[in-house]
């Protein structure tokens, strides 16, 4: 194995982990938030709906 093939494979050694803890990190918290917080967000409209027309 020469210079160039040792330097790719550690290139793609790198891109695959940043995609792999990429990866791990939007499953574990940027989804969960995103979905919680549009959650909340639609409750808050849906209660303020319902007292918007009770008054």
């Amino acid at each position: 194995m020469d210079l160039s093939q040792f330097s790719g494979f550690l290139a793609f050694l790198g891109i695959f982990t940043m995609g792999f803890w990429l990866m791990i990190f939007l499953i574990t918290f940027i989804i969960p938030y995103w979905l919680f917080g549009s959650a909340m967000e639609a409750w808050k409209l849906r209660k303020a709906d319902k007292t918007a027309k009770k008054s």
